[in-house]
C-alpha cells in the first residue's frame, strides 16, 4: 500500500512553547504533511529554534497537544526521545561533526548509536547517503579537510542515515556563501521530493523567492502562515 503524500507528519494544536519558565510562543497550531517543504521565518530570538527544539524533544511540551512522526510530544518520556530522533533528521548551522573522526567514522558513530548492528549494512548505508549528497569519494576525509559546503553535506548525509520522516534544519545555510547555499537548498528540495518533510528555520528571506515552499512566521510570540 502506498503512503499518501497528504499524510500528516506533524500536528500541533494550541501548543505553548516554554524555554525553562519563559513563554516563548503561545497558541501554536500547525500541520505539516509528508513531502512538504516549510520555511520557519522570523527575527533572531523570535522562537524559531525553540519551536524546533520542542519538535525534537529537547524542550518539553506541557500545554496543548503535539504529534510528530508517530510520537505524542505531550508526556514524551526521556527514554522515548532517542526513538523519536531516529525518525527525524536534524541539521544545525554549526555542523557539530566529530573533528577527530573521518566523514565515514562520523556516520558510523551515528549508526552504531541508533542500533545498526550489522557491519555490512552500516557500510552500505554510509555509501548510500554519501552518494545522495554527492560525496561518494570523501568518506575517508577528516572534517577539517572539507569546505563548509561539503561539511554541511555531511551533516545532511548524517540526518538521512535512518531514513527520517522529517528533516528539521536550523539555519543550515547560515555559515555558507550564496553559491554553496543554493547547492544545499537544491539538495534539501530534492530530498523533500522523495516524501521526507522539511522544516527549515531561516532569516534569509531571499531563499524563499528562489526555492518556493510554505512559509510560517514566528513574530511577537505567535506563529502564523504567510499567504
Amino acid at each position: 500500500m502506498t503512503e499518501s503524500k497528504n499524510e500528516t507528519v506533524i500536528q500541533l494544536d494550541h501548543v505553548e512553547v516554554f524555554n525553562k519558565n519563559n513563554l516563548i510562543l503561545s497558541d501554536v497550531s500547525l500541520n505539516v504533511s509528508k513531502g512538504e517543504f516549510v520555511y520557519l521565518i522570523g527575527k533572531t530570538g523570535s522562537g524559531k529554534s525553540s519551536l524546533l527544539k520542542m519538535l525534537y524533544g529537547e524542550l518539553k511540551l506541557n500545554q496543548g497537544s503535539g504529534f510528530i512522526a508517530g510520537f505524542q510530544l505531550s508526556g514524551l518520556k526521556s527514554g522515548q526521545i532517542p526513538q523519536l530522533r531516529r525518525k527525524l533528521g536534524i541539521v544545525f548551522q554549526d555542523f557539530q561533526l566529530l573533528t577527530d573522526r573521518s566523514v565515514g567514522e562520523n556516520l558510523e558513530f551515528v549508526l552504531k548509536a541508533t542500533g545498526w548492528k550489522d557491519l555490512l549494512e552500516r557500510s552500505d548505508r554510509i555509501n548510500e547517503v554519501l552518494g545522495l549528497v554527492g560525496l561518494s569519494t570523501k568518506g575517508f576525509k577528516m572534517p577539517h579537510e572539507l569546505s563548509g559546503g561539503e561539511q554541511q553535506r555531511v551533516v545532511i548525509a548524517r540526518a538521512l542515515l535512518n531514513k527520517p520522516d522529517i528533516i528539521l534544519a536550523d539555519e543550515p545555510s547560515g555559515n555558507l556563501d550564496p553559491e554553496t547555499t543554493d547547492e544545499i537548498m537544491n539538495l534539501l528540495h530534492d530530498i523533500t521530493k522523495t516524501g521526507t518533510a522539511t522544516i527549515m528555520a531561516t532569516h534569509n528571506y531571499s531563499l524563499i523567492e528562489k526555492f518556493p515552499g510554505r512559509v510560517i512566521v514566528c513574530e511577537s510570540g505567535k506563529v502564523f502562515s504567510k499567504n
